[in-house]
């Protein structure tokens, strides 16, 4: 539970998980740990912003040993784990358990467009387009876990969807997505691209979420108009991570196998990181940290 009566933390961390904190191959984040106890030590919250669902996050969160909010499916919910925060956030509701053991449920925030409409889209789109798309819905675990990497319990969990459809073109991807983009659009709906897979959702993302959940932390200390805001550390890889890196005070991208030239135009101040994965994560954080340590008490 946030004191309100504490000194706020020193940043807000918000990170996407798979590249990133997590190897993009193995899901492993065991070169983070250093930077992870440095958070828990010094009160970072560290606020997981991912594609994945919240049955899939719920899950993470708590191997991580972490009890920050999170966000799932590019920012179509934000949920605060119970046994953190005692009291209901201003405009959340209680969000099912689904029978994950361990776990005391969460408060949600819903920002995005349910799962059904998507799935029709996404038909549409098909159709009109005469492409071979195929989403999560059409697929089995089998599947999923196939696509993913991920045992079969796990790719349960990820298809477990509430605001986000992840798809993939059946044979080659088309090297304009143009039409693809147009016709989302015209559904009042977007199409963005993550390490693995394109996904069909509303008009959120991950900046959104991230703008909403600093603004509550700044709230909480009563820092909103009165005092600088809480300093927030965005990290990603992907096209999704992008609007997370504009609206940062400290963006990092980790090293990929992709490369983004024109990013850097747009953020100036980006850093990118020497290592994927967990191992750049950890240097990022440990560096920023660390730094910033410095200065405040220089």
């Amino acid at each position: 539970m946030v004191d309100r009566n504490s000194s706020p933390p020193s940043h807000l961390v918000f990170t996407d998980l798979d590249g990133t904190l997590l190897d993009h191959r193995t899901y492993g984040w065991k070169e983070a740990l250093a930077a992870l106890e440095y958070c828990r030590k010094n009160s970072v919250p560290v606020i997981l912003v991912s594609s994945k669902t919240r049955a899939e996050m719920d899950v993470l969160r708590r191997e991580l040993n972490l009890s920050a909010p999170f966000v799932s499916e590019n920012g179509g919910g934000v949920f605060f784990p119970r046994e953190t925060f005692r009291d209901a956030p201003t405009g959340s509701s209680p969000s099912e358990n689904k029978g994950l053991e361990g776990s005391e449920g969460l408060w949600q925030w819903s920002l995005g467009i349910p799962y059904a409409r998507l799935i029709r889209a996404l038909s549409d789109m098909r159709k009109s387009l005469g492409l071979s798309l195929k989403g999560f819905s059409e697929m089995d675990v089998a599947e999923i876990s196939r696509l993913t990497g991920l045992h079969e319990t796990s790719a349960h969990l990820a298809a477990m969807r509430e605001y986000d459809e992840p798809f993939i073109f059946e044979g080659e991807t088309p090297d304009d997505l143009k039409p693809l983009h147009e016709s989302a659009a015209e559904k009042g709906l977007m199409v963005v691209s993550g390490g693995r897979f394109h996904h069909l959702m509303g008009n959120h993302h991950k900046g959104n979420a991230m703008a909403r959940v600093a603004s509550w932390y700044n709230a909480q200390y009563h820092l909103e108009g009165h005092s600088d805001p809480i300093p927030t550390i965005a990290l990603g890889d992907s096209p999704n991570d992008f609007p997370m890196l504009l609206r940062a005070d400290f963006p990092v991208l980790i090293l990929s196998e992709r490369n983004f030239p024109d990013l850097e135009k747009k953020i100036p101040n980006l850093k990118k990181t020497p290592y994927p994965g967990p191992k750049g994560w950890n240097a990022a954080i440990l560096n920023i940290l660390r730094t910033s340590k410095e200065k405040a008490h220089a």
